[in-house]
């Protein structure tokens, strides 16, 4: 719209382009949709790009799937991964996602990344807790008299 309003102010079509900061071409195109269709032409240029595959019902069926969980889907943990998601897309949908464009529709739901936290096997819960209460705070007390300076 701000190319619209640049070329009927009588600006050249190269100069728009720099001043809106698009190719000339794209000028061009505009320009030539103007003078067709007037402003209304320019607003239905619509969407760019493929269009998806998931329809609006298919997204609210998937995320419902997804908030009953992974092991409602027969899954042993309730972890969903990427690889997991597209599995259900696929059962529920028809569709088939690789599991990296996966990431983009759960951005687009709301969802994020959340990783569990992995333990040690052979992780000593009370060596942690001496080290906490004994050998951190004489390390805090130096770390505070550094920054201190």
């Amino acid at each position: 719209m701000e190319a619209a309003r640049l070329l009927r102010q009588g600006l050249s079509q190269s100069e728009v382009a720099r001043q809106v900061n698009v190719h000339r071409q794209s000028v061009s195109r505009w320009a030539n949709e103007l003078e067709e269709s007037g402003t209304a032409g320019l607003k239905k240029a619509g969407r760019a790009g493929r269009k998806p595959l998931l329809s609006d019902s298919d997204r609210r069926k998937v995320e419902s799937k997804l908030k009953q969980g992974a092991q409602a889907r027969g899954y042993t943990t309730e972890l969903w991964t990427t690889s997991r998601v597209a599995d259900l897309i696929e059962q529920e949908c028809g569709v088939r996602y690789h599991p990296a464009h996966v990431w983009r529709l759960l951005q687009q739901l709301g969802w994020s990344c959340q990783r569990p936290g992995k333990r040690a096997l052979e992780r000593d819960e009370q060596k942690i807790e001496r080290w906490k209460k004994q050998r951190w705070p004489s390390l805090k007390k130096k770390l505070r008299g550094k920054n201190a300076r």
